[in-house]
C-alpha cells in the first residue's frame, strides 16, 4: 500500500492490474462506477466497492473483473459477429453461451477466478430475484442456456441462487438439444465451431432455422460475398452483422425500409389531414388499442397484433405515486446526479447558446418607411440633398418546434441509466422551455412481469395459437408539451421508484409517443428515443416467433422515417440501436448520455435543410 493510499484504493489499483494482466491488454483502461460490469473495446467500467470491503463483496468485484478480462482475451468481435443470428431471442441466447464460454477457459485454468466468477454470478441472480421464481416462463432461456454451457464446460453446477430455475427447465429439453449443449465442450478453444455448435443448439430449440436452412444461408452468403467482392463492393463489419446468418428472405424484406421503397402501399392508409391539436388529450390519438397492425409487415409471418387490449393504460406519472413518495424519489434523483448537474447544465447552457443565436433579430436597412436610422444622419448632414433612411427589425426564420423523449422504462435500465435518462431529461427540458421549443417527456413498459391479465385471459381461452402480444402495456406520460417544466419536475422521479421498470415492447410505444406528435400544431416535430436493447417480452416471445417484437419495431420505425413529417432519432445505452433506426448514435456509458442528448438535437436544429412536408392523421 502507498503511503496515505486507502484500502480501498489499494484495492481499485489490484483490481485494474489484474484486469490487465488477465486479458493480456496492458494498455486496457480501468474505471469503477455505481454501474459496472462493462466494456467496450479497451475501456472497463467496473462496479465501485464500498469502504467496508466486505469478503463477499470483494470476490464479487473481482468475478465481475474476471468475467471482462477474460472476454477480452478469448472473445474474436469478427468471428461473433460472422455467425451472429438474426432474431431477438436466438441473438441474446447466443450472447449468453459465448460468455459461458469465455469464464469457462479462466475458470478451468485458475481456481481463484472460477470461485471468483462464482460469487458473481450468484450475487447477480440473487438481486434479480431468481432464488425466488417458481414457474419456467418467469426466467430468460438466455440465463439457462448460458448456466447449462458453463456447467457442460467446467463440471460446476450452476450458482445456488440460479439451481432451482436450471432444474425446471431441464426435463423439457430434448435429448438432442442436451447432446448439442455437451458438443460444446468439445470446442471450447475453438470459437467459430463453437458459435456453429450454438447456432444448431439453438435451431433445436426451435429459435432458429433448422440445419438445411443454416447450410443453404451460408452458402448463399458465400457467394454474395463472392459476388460482392468481384464487384468491388466491400462492406464493412457492421453491415455484416446486421445480415446475420439467420435472416431468412422474408426476415430481410422487413429489414429497415428505406425512403422511396415502395411497400406493398405501406402508409397509404394513414395518408390524411392532420388538424391542430393540443397532443395532450388522453382521448385524441387513443389508447394503445388503436396502434396496432401497423408497418404492414411483409412475408408469410402473421401480423403484429394484441391479444387484448383491455388492460392497456396511458397514465400520468403523478397517478402512479402518491405526492409524498415522488417529493422522496425526486430528492432521491438530485442526489444520485448531483456531480453530474454541472457537466449537462454546462452543455445545455451551449445548446442553449445555438439555439438563441438563430432566434436573434436582425435589420432591414435604407427603407423608404420604419425607424429613423440615426447611424446614417451623418450622410444626410454631409449631403442635405442625401434622403434620410429608415431601418425594420425582422426575424430570422426559426420554425416553431416541438420534441418528445421516448424513454425504455425497462428492468435493464435499473440503476444508473434511468437514472441519468431522467436527470437529462429534466435538464433538456428547461434548457428547450427557455428557447420556446415545447418538449413532452413519455416512458414506456408494462404493467406485469411475464404478462399480465392478458395472458390470463389467453390461458382462460384455452391457449389459441399465435396470440400476438401477451402483456399490458403501460405508456407514463412524465410530461406533457404543454406543461411548464416547473409542474413536471418531480414526476421524472417516479423512475426511480421500485418495482416499476419491467418489459419494453418498443414499437407500439414509438407509434403512441409518435401520434401525440401528429397531433401538435407544431411546425416540426422531433422525436428521441432513448433506450438500452431490443423489444423484450417474455410472456410475448414464448408463443410467438423468436423475431415478432424486433420484427414490428423495425416496421414501424421504416413507416415514421419514410412517410412521416417527424424527424426520429436514437440513442442506444450500451446497445446498437444504429441496426433499427437510419439516425441513431450508440454510447457505452449512460455517463455520456446527457452530452450525446444536447449533441445530437444541436446537429438537428443546425441543419438547414427541412424535413419534407406531408399531411398524416393520427392512427385511428
Amino acid at each position: 500500500m502507498s503511503d496515505g493510499e486507502s484500502p480501498i484504493d489499494t484495492f481499485k489499483r489490484a483490481t485494474a492490474a489484474a484486469v490487465r494482466a488477465v486479458s493480456a491488454t496492458p494498455d486496457v483502461e480501468v474505471s469503477f462506477a455505481a454501474e459496472g460490469g462493462a466494456a467496450a473495446g479497451k475501456r472497463v467500467r467496473l462496479p465501485v466497492p464500498s469502504r467496508s470491503l466486505s469478503q463477499e463483496e470483494v470476490a464479487r468485484v473481482r468475478g465481475e473483473a474476471d468475467a471482462v478480462a477474460l472476454k477480452l482475451r478469448h472473445h474474436n468481435a469478427q468471428t461473433h459477429a460472422k455467425r451472429m443470428p438474426h432474431q431477438a431471442a436466438a441473438r441474446a441466447a447466443y450472447e449468453a453461451v459465448e460468455q459461458a464460454r469465455c469464464e469457462a477457459l479462466g475458470a478451468l485454468r485458475m481456481a481463484g477466478v472460477a470461485e471468483n466468477l462464482d460469487a458473481a454470478l450468484d450475487y447477480r441472480y440473487r438481486r434479480q430475484g431468481y432464488d425466488r421464481i417458481r414457474e419456467r416462463s418467469e426466467v430468460n432461456l438466455a440465463e439457462v442456456l448460458r448456466l447449462l454451457a458453463r456447467e457442460a464446460l467446467t463440471g460446476e453446477p450452476p450458482p445456488e441462487a440460479a439451481r432451482h430455475v436450471v432444474d425446471l427447465w431441464r426435463p423439457s429439453l430434448e435429448n438432442r438439444v442436451v447432446s448439442d449443449i455437451d458438443e460444446l465442450r468439445k470446442h471450447i478453444g475453438d470459437q467459430e465451431q463453437y458459435a456453429r455448435t450454438v447456432r444448431q443448439l439453438l435451431a433445436d430449440l426451435h429459435l432458429e432455422a433448422d440445419d438445411e436452412e443454416l447450410s443453404e444461408q451460408e452458402q448463399g452468403q458465400g457467394s454474395e460475398g463472392e459476388e460482392q467482392e468481384n464487384s468491388g463492393d466491400v462492406r464493412g463489419e457492421a453491415g455484416d452483422q446486421e445480415s446475420g446468418d439467420s435472416m431468412s428472405s422474408s426476415e430481410a424484406g422487413s429489414d429497415e425500409m428505406r425512403p422511396g421503397e415502395d411497400t406493398d402501399g405501406a402508409g397509404e392508409e394513414e395518408q390524411g389531414e392532420v388538424g391542430p391539436g393540443s397532443g395532450d388529450e388522453e382521448a385524441t390519438p387513443q389508447g394503445p388499442s388503436s396502434l396496432l397492425n401497423r408497418g404492414h409487415n411483409q412475408g408469410p409471418e402473421p401480423f403484429y397484433r394484441a391479444y387484448c387490449t383491455n388492460f392497456d393504460e396511458i397514465v400520468q406519472a403523478a397517478e402512479l405515486c402518491d405526492p409524498e413518495e415522488l417529493t422522496r424519489l425526486r430528492a432521491m434523483l438530485d442526489q444520485q446526479l448531483s456531480h453530474l448537474q454541472g457537466v449537462i447544465g454546462r452543455l445545455a447552457n451551449r445548446l442553449q447558446r445555438r439555439l438563441m443565436a438563430k432566434q436573434t433579430r436582425a435589420w432591414e436597412f435604407d427603407l423608404e418607411e420604419g425607424l429613423l436610422d440615426a447611424g446614417r444622419l451623418a450622410r444626410v448632414v454631409v449631403n442635405p440633398m442625401h434622403p434620410l433612411s429608415y431601418k425594420r427589425e425582422k426575424d430570422t426564420e426559426f420554425r416553431d418546434t416541438v420534441v418528445t423523449l421516448l424513454i425504455d422504462n425497462s428492468g435493464s435500465m435499473r440503476g444508473r441509466p434511468i437514472s441519468i435518462a431522467a436527470m437529462s431529461a429534466d435538464i433538456l427540458a428547461r434548457t428547450l422551455e427557455r428557447c420556446g421549443v415545447k418538449v413532452e417527456i413519455l416512458g414506456f413498459t408494462t404493467k406485469a412481469w411475464k404478462g399480465g391479465q392478458s395472458r390470463e385471459r389467453w390461458i382462460a381461452d384455452g391457449k389459441p395459437p399465435q396470440p400476438g402480444r401477451l402483456n399490458d402495456l403501460r405508456h407514463i406520460v412524465y410530461k406533457s408539451a404543454d406543461a411548464p417544466w416547473r409542474r413536471a419536475r418531480k414526476s421524472l422521479g417516479l423512475m426511480l421508484r421500485e418495482g416499476l421498470l419491467k418489459e419494453n415492447i418498443d414499437g407500439e410505444a414509438l407509434l403512441w409517443a409518435h401520434n401525440r406528435l401528429l397531433g401538435r400544431p407544431e411546425q416540426r416535430r422531433i422525436m428521441m428515443v432513448i433506450s438500452d436493447g431490443a423489444p423484450v417480452d417474455d410472456s410475448t416471445l414464448s408463443v410467438n416467433p423468436g423475431n415478432y417484437l424486433e420484427r414490428h419495431l423495425r416496421d414501424v420505425i421504416g413507416w415514421i422515417e419514410r412517410t412521416s413529417p417527424v424527424e426520429l432519432i436514437a440513442i442506444g445505452i450500451g446497445h446498437d440501436v444504429t441496426r433499427y433506426y437510419r439516425r441513431a448514435v450508440t454510447i457505452v456509458d449512460a455517463e455520456q448520455l446527457g452530452g450525446t442528448m444536447m449533441e445530437k438535437l444541436a446537429e438537428l436544429f443546425d441543419e438547414d435543410g427541412k424535413p419534407p412536408v406531408r399531411r398524416l392523421r393520427a392512427s385511428a
